[in-house]
This record gives C-alpha cells, structure tokens and sequence, in this order.
C-alpha cells in the first residue's frame, strides 16, 4: 500500500495550488486577453503527438531530441511523445484540419510540455508555456506585432521593468550561406580552444557556437563577425522594418548579434525578452521567424512568425499575486432560515457574485468559517429581517452592521 505521507511529485514536476494557481492562472488569463486583442484565436492541441512531428523539426540530432523527450512506444506500437514545444503541434494542426488556405492564421496557446532535463529554478521536466503564431503572414509587420504582442503581455503583468528585448536577425539564404562561411573562417583559428560541444558545432552548425554557454567560447564569439556585415539588401530591407514598427509601436530593444536559432528553416527575426532578476540571465519570452517549418514537416511552404514564454518564469516575476476575490458568506440563524438563505446564495451567484454557505454549524460556527475563507462581508438572515424582506450585512473589515432589502442586495454589493 502506498503511503500518501510520503508519497511526493515525481522529480521535476509539482503541485499548483494556492498562491502559485493564483500566479499562474493570472498569467494565462492576462495573456489570453491580451492575444484576443491582436485576433488571435486559441488553439488547443494534444499534448502527445507522433514523434515524428517532434524529431524532424527540432532536429534529429539536436539534445531535445537524443536526451530530452518523454517518447515511448504505445500499445498500438507506434512511436507518441510528449510534447517538448508547442510550435510543431500547431503546425501539424494548421495542416490536419485544411487551414493552409484560411490565411493568415493568428493562433495563441497555453499548456503543459514535458523535457526530461536537470531541474532549475522556473523550469521542471512538466513546465507550462504561453505561446503565439502567426502562420501565413511573410511581411516585417507580422514579426513585429508579434514581438509587440509578447511585449504588451509583460506590461499587462508588471513585469516590463525587468526584462529587456535582444533583437537579430538571420537573414534569408544567402545571407546566412555567407555568414556561415565567414564563421567557420574565424573559429576555425581557435579551433583548439574551442568546447568539445563547439568543436562538433563548427563541423555542423557554426551559428550555434554564438549562443555556446562555455566562459572560453564566450571569449571568442566577442570577437566572432556578426550577420549585420552579410544581409543582402533585401534581407536588410526586413530587418528595417521590423525595427521601424518596433519603433512605432514603442517597444524598446537593443540589436544582438548573439540570438540565434540553430536550425535552418529559422530565417529573418530572432528575438528574446531576457532578464537577470532570477538570478542568472535567462529568457522568459523567446521566438523567430520559421517560414521552412512547415514544408520541413511535409506541407506546403508557409511563412511564419512565432514565439513562447515559460509560465513558471513569468509567474514568479509578479510582484504580487492577484488578490483573492472578496467572498460574501451567506448565514442563517437557523435551519428554518436554510432554503431562505439558498435562494438569497443562488441569486448572489447568478449576479455573479462570489457567495458561499457552510454546509452545517451554529450562527457562532459559520462566522468563524466566513472569517477563515477571508470574506469581505456576512449576509446574516434571521426570522424577523427575512419577514420583512430585508437582511442584516455585515463588513467583517470594519464591523458595522446595516439593514439591505433582499430585493436589491446584488445591486449593493456591485
């Protein structure tokens, strides 16, 4: 028999009750909001897909992939994983229910994702994301309302102050065809005192040596020459005009040759909103242009911009949980009180009120508990008051006690 004393959260998930729900729903609810606002729909996609979806968009070899991913075989014998990331389900979704000619696609998300990785502070094998897509859209405006939105979601929840938005860009082909080759010139000097990850990344992926963690590689990406010396006019062009909507839009940023994404169906904006108020820097709020996305997975070539913010990170930036909403506890005297008083909870709650009743106790007890849950104010109804058609209200902040007629007693409380 299982012993529920001790029994625990499997390493790296937990519990979200309390003031943590509160956090957490708070994020969602305010991001939802806000995403409506630039005609996002939400989409809500399994959270289990074929691996397949997973393995060739992040990259066969990437360590999400190899060391990551929660993928076992089931009992039909096929190959399912939970999902690490959102973006591919949403394109899997665009293309499964016949939406490629419904363009563009405004999508907004929230949900659970799974990693098996070590876990940190804000980030569990079970974390949560927000997330936006704008699927079908191959304008600089797109990247940056997208970006905007991000940035207004952080406003909305007071946490602005802490972040600061690091912008790049990629390029399209050539460009970064010739970025690549004048990366590989410079690292392949220090090729010796490069990482061991490094080192595989020059033979690979030499941009991924940009966002390399190691304190040495650092050193040398300082010195490494940034894209900005090998856009193509046209990709300049873009680049532009995501910064002149940023601009208009009022959404400060700096320019930062080090944001990078390691895959090559990434192109054209690259961006995270990063913040050192936990402790080491971080990114809260992350994404990029993926215009290969979608034909890498199978479908037609669609362009897109994307991005996604952990929950759990975001939450724990709030400086204050919302608060809890004010309780109207609803009391009888008596039990021959009891139906009198449901109707008056009922009606309360179908005004929209917050209203609760003790299931049991004397007049003493159920004020007790309506001190406990923090309500803000007693409805006491007693044999007399209800004969007349009122009842007695009480603030439980200051004590005073006033007669309110039952008839107009959710216009009151409004």
């Amino acid at each position: 028999m299982v012993d529920l004393k001790t029994l625990q959260p499997v390493r790296g998930t937990r519990d979200i009750i309390g003031e943590d729900s509160r956090r957490h729903f708070h994020v969602i609810g305010m991001a939802r909001d806000i995403a409506a606002r630039y005609g996002c729909t939400e989409w809500v996609t399994p959270i289990f897909e074929d691996t397949s979806v997973f393995a060739r968009t992040l990259g066969e070899t990437s360590d999400v992939v190899t060391k990551e991913m929660y993928s076992f075989t089931d009992r039909g014998g096929e190959s399912i994983t939970l999902r690490p990331e959102n973006t591919a389900g949403i394109c899997r979704a665009l293309v499964s229910n016949g939406l490629t000619q419904s363009l563009p696609q405004k999508v907004f998300y929230a949900g659970p994702m799974f990693r098996y990785e070590r876990p940190q502070k804000g980030r569990y094998r079970q974390f949560h994301q927000i997330g936006m897509e704008i699927i079908g859209s191959a304008e600089p405006l797109a990247d940056a309302e997208a970006i905007d939105c991000g940035w207004q979601i952080l406003r909305a929840l007071g946490i602005s102050q802490h972040v600061t938005l690091k912008l790049n860009t990629l390029g399209d082909t050539a460009s970064r065809d010739a970025y690549r080759a004048a990366l590989v010139a410079y690292f392949s000097r220090f090729e010796a005192d490069l990482s061991a990850d490094s080192q595989m990344r020059l033979v690979k992926n030499p941009l991924r040596i940009l966002d390399s963690k190691d304190e040495n590689d650092r050193r040398l990406v300082a010195g490494a020459p940034t894209i900005f010396d090998y856009l193509t006019p046209d990709a300049a062009r873009f680049f532009d005009g995501v910064q002149n909507a940023l601009t208009i839009f009022g959404v400060p940023f700096i320019r930062d040759p080090q944001i990078v994404r390691g895959l090559d169906y990434y192109s054209h904006t690259a961006f995270e909103f990063t913040t050192d108020a936990l402790g080491a820097q971080g990114t809260v709020l992350g994404g990029g242009r993926y215009d290969g996305l979608l034909e890498q997975m199978g479908g037609p070539a669609m362009p897109a911009i994307g991005w996604a913010a952990g929950i759990e990170r975001l939450a724990m930036l709030i400086a204050e949980p919302p608060a809890i909403e004010n309780a109207i506890a609803i009391i009888p005297v008596n039990d021959v009180m009891q139906n009198h008083a449901l109707q008056i909870l009922a009606d309360l709650r179908a005004s929209g009120m917050h209203a609760e009743i003790s299931y049991r106790g004397n007049m003493k007890r159920r004020m007790e508990r309506a001190n406990r849950i923090q309500a803000a104010f007693a409805v006491i109804v007693g044999d007399a008051e209800f004969e007349r058609g009122v009842v007695q209200v009480k603030n439980l902040r200051d004590g005073q006690q006033i007669e309110q007629p039952i008839a107009g007693l959710a216009d009151y409380f409004r």
